[in-house]
């Protein structure tokens, strides 16, 4: 799945917006990658565009609260992880809002634990999909691997 959300990323970072989820599919598919990866990354990012019912309150945009993780949320984010989120956030990179997202994204995943790397590549996408851009020096830092890319 994280395959197909740098893919996305490299591909339509440029572009508007990507196309809808039945011509993605397609792409993604010709592209050489498998039904049950594509349909995981699918409703990952359906996730992002739509965030669950219990919406955060746009209150928390502007919040200057300290954030304590849950038990699960500590068990599932390693200690690097939530560190890089606390630096983002006192940078002033991520809102209080932003980061709450990611933090539900994170969990949405069918995995154990979320390194270091996969939490960059969340953060990369929340930036996307909602600023629609990504400063350069911030682009660097989340790109895997810290690899220069060039966008299509």
């Amino acid at each position: 799945m994280f395959d197909i959300l740098v893919y996305l990323f490299e591909n339509y970072y440029q572009a508007d917006n990507y196309p809808d989820p039945g011509t993605l599919s397609r792409k993604l598919h010709a592209a050489g990658f498998e039904d049950e990866e594509i349909h995981d990354a699918l409703a990952w990012l359906n996730g992002l565009e739509h965030p669950r019912e219990n919406d955060l309150p746009q209150s928390l945009e502007s919040s200057r609260s300290f954030r304590c993780f849950t038990a699960l949320e500590a068990a599932k984010l390693t200690a690097e992880g939530r560190g890089f989120l606390a630096f983002l956030e006192s940078a002033h990179v991520l809102s209080p809002l932003l980061r709450e997202l990611i933090l539900e994204r994170a969990m949405a995943l069918p995995v154990a634990a979320v390194g270091l790397e996969r939490l960059k590549l969340i953060v990369l996408m929340v930036l996307w999909t909602r600023r629609g851009s990504v400063d350069a020096l911030i682009l660097d830092e989340l790109l895997p691997d810290g690899e220069k890319r060039q966008m299509h």
